[in-house]
């Protein structure tokens, strides 16, 4: 296809962590390497580095306005519209993709009557915004200022109403390669046994559920260590339900991890405690890794990527959530042979759709049909 001029828009991509923001990292740094020119404008400061590395060919606009650990307040929010508004409009790019809706709202909107396509790129399902009623307002917009939003699964995108589902595509998320065949790394680390999470530390990802469950398992399975790789502001809630659990020695909390590839062959187990995702990113890597997984099965975007009793299992969450976790982890704790059936068909099972190539190739699809007209 033809060259595209290309600006990707985020609020940050220097904190640790964040599924989206690996997800662009590895579609920026794929486009580019595909002959398009793609610049990424966020607000990070000047002189930071992301957290997750990019091609060298990706040109870096880090406008350092406000602070990016936190909500923006409204002054800073006018003040990045206004500068990326400029930028772009000096660049003139042929299409403009901001991820997640605090940069897709603000950016369809300064760019409204400026002829430069917008592509709204949503990274969680309509859960999210149930109890969130002004950003639930503000997402109503969408279709007023994007050309086309772009979700990661059919199963998401049923989620929203059909004023949005109408100018939704599909997307998927990429996920990274199986490992090196004739890898020996779960064989080098056989005598840990590791049940690992992965995902920012929020009330989304419930890893509170998990730590409980972990606690009635852990008297009975000494050699298996809990550990959730992530960050995020329940770190201390988290780390207090640890402590009074009587599980410093059997729960690790190391933070973010670049990488997380090395994490997931390490591990026996990988569970989700997620209530609601939009793909399951960190589950599609684990299973493509080898290891086997564990979620709710109401979970969205967990639920197909799991196949309950092949490639992993499938919770009831109906139930109570500790409860019914607890009984499905100590079952395969204790079956070792379990386990390793299961892995065997971990990364058979996940589509050569994730496939970074393919993904490309969809997104310069949509790219394609979303430019400004020549002219």
């Amino acid at each position: 296809m033809s060259r595209l001029n290309i600006a990707l828009v985020i609020k940050a991509m220097s904190l640790p962590g964040g599924g989206a923001e690996r997800v662009l990292a590895s579609v920026a740094s794929g486009l580019v390497d595909r002959g398009h020119c793609v610049t990424l404008i966020t607000s990070d400061p000047p002189d930071t580095q992301p957290y997750y590395p990019l091609s060298p060919s990706v040109q870096r606009l880090f406008l350092g306005v406000g602070t990016v650990e936190r909500s923006s307040k409204l002054w800073e929010v006018v003040k990045r519209v206004w500068l990326i508004r400029r930028e772009i409009l000096d660049r003139r790019p042929d299409v403009v993709i901001a991820f997640m809706h605090s940069s897709y709202i603000p950016i369809g909107m300064a760019l409204v009557g400026t002829g430069i396509p917008v592509v709204a790129s949503e990274h969680i399902g309509f859960e999210h915004y149930r109890l969130r009623p002004f950003q639930q307002a503000l997402l109503m917009l969408t279709p007023l200022i994007a050309i086309r939003i772009t979700v990661v699964s059919e199963q998401i995108r049923m989620q929203f109403s059909y004023w949005l589902r109408r100018r939704m595509v599909v997307v998927p998320n990429p996920i990274g390669s199986p490992p090196p065949e004739g890898s020996t790394v779960k064989e080098a680390a056989a005598d840990r046994k590791i049940l690992l999470a992965v995902g920012r530390l929020a009330s989304q990802k419930d890893h509170a559920c998990l730590i409980a469950a972990f606690a009635r398992l852990a008297w009975r399975f000494p050699d298996w260590t809990l550990r959730i790789v992530g960050e995020g502001e329940l770190r201390g809630d988290l780390e207090r339900q640890v402590a009074d659990l009587g599980l410093r020695d059997r729960v690790d909390l190391p933070g973010a991890i670049r990488e997380i590839d090395l994490e997931y062959r390490k591990a026996r187990l990988f569970v989700s405690p997620s209530r609601y995702e939009s793909f399951g990113l960190a589950t599609a890597e684990s299973l493509i890794s080898g290891t086997p997984a564990v979620a709710f099965d109401d979970c969205p975007g967990t639920d197909t990527l799991i196949e309950n009793d092949v490639n992993g299992v499938l919770v009831d969450g109906k139930r109570d959530r500790v409860e019914a976790l607890a009984i499905a982890l100590e079952r395969l704790m204790a079956a070792p042979e379990e386990i390793e059936r299961l892995s065997r068909a971990s990364a058979m099972r996940i589509r050569e759709a994730y496939r970074l190539p393919k993904v490309l190739d969809v997104w310069e699809d949509v790219l394609a049909n979303s430019r400004a007209p020549a002219g």
